[in-house]
């Protein structure tokens, strides 16, 4: 069965917001505050409309429309996905209870945290990414870093409507909170430190839609999982959109990549610095920032926060229900990560082990890592395919740590570790200079007209929803 959108109401929505007419009041209250925040905090490229994909439904056969939208006027609306009714706890010390339509009392603290958490990073990116317009290398882009914010803001309207419709008072005023905030503000800051970086240019933008959204991969993936079934179909639903963004990062990249071996191979030179690409040695600078700073965002290597998450059912792991254990994890034990001190006292990188309860950052994250080497086994079939040797690769996970057992020492990509001064000495070899971040955004010249693009990007192999490369997927005001 699809469950089709209700685009008669003020808010679409598909959990027949209708019939509590109490919420529904609520959420049309919040709404001009959300119009106002994206006006002012959105995107400030001006457009008459933009090619994008609209949620109509949630249903296999399709979710979605491709039309031109003026998006100040984009149906933001509220989607779960479908019910099961037979749905039972996966995990925990309630397993194989009936799943919770609404929030236990013992676990309301913990639930709205996590809600507030989740949505904080939704805004967020959109704010981070607010000024790229101005500087995007072809319309498609354009369309694209578009498509991500307005859905980036529907992720917002979801975990608003999970705190005014299950959580009170508290939860309305969370919902405001969430607007308030801002990336990189000194006052009111975003929870997450990598949601209060800038991405100031394009190189930046893919980067962190390929690392960062595919964090948010994870953590929805957790979080789907959730005996709080409104939680867990909101997440299943948002993963479909997570897709779309973190399919800009991986072809954005593999598109930089692309265009730089051509340079290379053009002018037979590995120094493309001046000649319009972005060399291999400033990717890969790039790419240790962003991939360090998103294993940040899965916290310490072990959790007593988390072991309660999962043990009370409100979290769970990565693919839950293909794990081959029982679920419980109460006498099971796990491998984390670990600074271990040597009989000279020193410090020095290794592991330890811990109860998988308490371990289960550790376990997400290396999921991810998993998942990011196929990023970067793309990136290096393009340069093995055009004949050039260097190669890309992910740090050491001590790398640039500023959470967990690493933050405490400095290492090398190769995972060395070496004394604070050498790290100031040598961090510019390995994280982006203020030269390398001046040359990148001297390459960042907007390209506006139909079917052309910059000179620092290869064209895609692909259009949007069959549409070919040239296609008018912007117009601007």
């Amino acid at each position: 069965m699809t469950t089709t959108a209700d685009y008669t109401e003020k808010i679409p929505n598909n959990v027949n917001l209708h019939e509590d007419r109490r919420l529904q009041r609520a959420l049309e209250s919040w709404q001009p505050n959300f119009i106002q925040w994206w006006q002012t905090m959105g995107p400030t490229l001006p457009t008459q409309d933009v090619y994008l994909r609209t949620a109509v439904n949630v249903g296999r056969d399709g979710w979605a429309q491709f039309g031109h939208v003026a998006m100040p006027e984009y149906r933001w609306g509220i989607f779960l996905a479908e019910r099961d009714p037979g749905r039972t706890v996966g995990f925990g010390e309630h397993k194989g209870e009936p799943v919770w339509a609404k929030v236990p009392g013992e676990y309301r603290a913990e639930l709205q945290r996590l809600i507030v958490i989740q949505g904080d990073t939704e805004p967020a990116s959109v704010e981070q990414q607010r000024n790229l317009g101005a500087t995007a290398p072809s319309l498609y882009d354009l369309r694209n870093l578009f498509q991500v914010n307005v859905e980036e803001g529907r992720h917002l309207w979801a975990m608003v409507y999970l705190l005014h419709a299950y959580f009170g008072r508290e939860g309305r005023e969370e919902a405001e909170e969430l607007l308030h905030r801002n990336s990189g503000s000194l006052d009111s800051p975003r929870i997450l430190g990598a949601f209060n970086e800038e991405t100031p240019d394009w190189l930046s933008f893919f980067m962190f839609t390929y690392f960062t959204d595919r964090d948010g991969k994870y953590q929805l993936g957790t979080l789907k999982e959730s005996a709080f079934d409104p939680l867990s179909r909101t997440c299943e639903f948002m993963l479909k959109e997570e897709a779309h963004h973190m399919m800009v990062g991986t072809t954005g990249v593999d598109r930089v990549v692309q265009r730089t071996v051509e340079v290379m191979r053009e002018h037979d030179t590995d120094d493309v610095a001046g000649l319009g690409a972005i060399p291999l040695p400033v990717i890969q600078k790039y790419l240790n920032f962003h991939y360090s700073v998103s294993l940040d965002l899965f916290g310490g290597e072990t959790s007593t926060n988390v072991a309660n998450y999962y043990t009370a059912g409100l979290k769970g792991r990565w693919l839950e229900d293909r794990r081959k254990d029982d679920h419980k994890l109460t006498s099971d034990a796990i491998m984390v990560d670990a600074l271990s001190e040597e009989a000279n006292g020193e410090l020095s990188i290794g592991l330890t082990e811990a109860s998988a309860l308490v371990g289960l950052n550790t376990d997400l994250r290396r999921q991810y890592i998993a998942d990011c080497q196929g990023g970067v086994k793309r990136w290096n079939r393009i340069l093995e395919e055009g004949g050039v040797r260097q190669r890309l690769k992910l740090p050491h996970v001590a790398f640039n740590r500023k959470v967990g057992a690493f933050a405490a020492i400095e290492a090398t990509p190769d995972g060395e570790k070496i004394p604070a001064q050498e790290w100031e000495r040598r961090q510019g070899d390995w994280l982006p200079t203020d030269v390398d971040k001046t040359y990148v955004r001297s390459l960042m010249q907007p390209v506006h007209q139909r079917g052309k693009i910059a000179a620092w990007i290869a064209p895609p192999r692909n259009g949007i929803n069959g549409q070919p490369f040239d296609y008018d997927y912007v117009h601007l005001a």
